[in-house]
């Protein structure tokens, strides 16, 4: 009996181990090495579009938002000031050609944006029987697991993490954030306004 066991937490454990290998955690650069990045009162946000193939693997996998009408954004926001900086009221807007600005998507939402299709039947000898349903691609663990969630930004450290627009990338493309306020004065940042191109 206790080989059985053995047997079995063994097997458990490869298993375990085969999952953690597929869901490898995506880590972001510092804020300054991305190519579009700013610098206000000693607080430096980078952003990157991710559209490519090769972007959706490193940090969605087989997942590729984009071609579901919903562009990522890495958003890498570094506090290299001595006071900490409350996120709870961040707001970040794509503001495309003609000034058309587009508010980020909660990452919670994403999962709604394409609807339940009507199932599709075939008729059968005692009525019509339903097809099964395709996944909706959209609700998948990486959209809200690897979603910007920070609320608080000590001195001296970083967070990151993807926002999400309902959008197609434009070359004038720009990405405007605003809210970030020193935690112990209640005093806000001035605002960024990031092109994406």
């Amino acid at each position: 009996m206790p080989f059985v066991f053995k047997r079995l937490a063994l097997l458990m454990s490869i298993a375990v181990a085969f999952a953690a290998d597929k869901q490898t955690p995506f880590k972001a650069a510092p804020a300054a090495s991305y190519t579009h990045h700013q610098v206000n009162d000693k607080v430096t946000i980078g952003v990157e579009a991710f559209t490519t193939p090769d972007q959706m693997k490193t940090a969605f996998g087989k997942l590729n938002p984009y071609e579901h009408g919903v562009l990522p954004v890495l958003l890498v926001i570094q506090n290299d000031g001595d006071k900490s900086i409350r996120l709870d009221r961040l707001k970040a807007e794509y503001v495309g050609p003609g000034g058309n600005r587009v508010e980020a998507t909660p990452a919670k939402d994403i999962r709604y944006i394409n609807g339940p299709t009507k199932p599709t039947v075939i008729p059968g000898p005692t009525g019509p029987v339903p097809l099964k349903l395709k996944k909706n691609p959209l609700n998948a663990w990486e959209i809200e697991g690897r979603a910007f969630a920070a609320q608080m930004l000590p001195a001296g450290n970083t967070a990151s993490g993807f926002i999400y627009f309902q959008t197609g990338l434009h070359s004038t493309a720009t990405i405007y954030l605003s809210g970030l306020v020193e935690a112990g004065t209640g005093k806000e940042i001035i605002y960024f306004e990031i092109p994406l191109r």
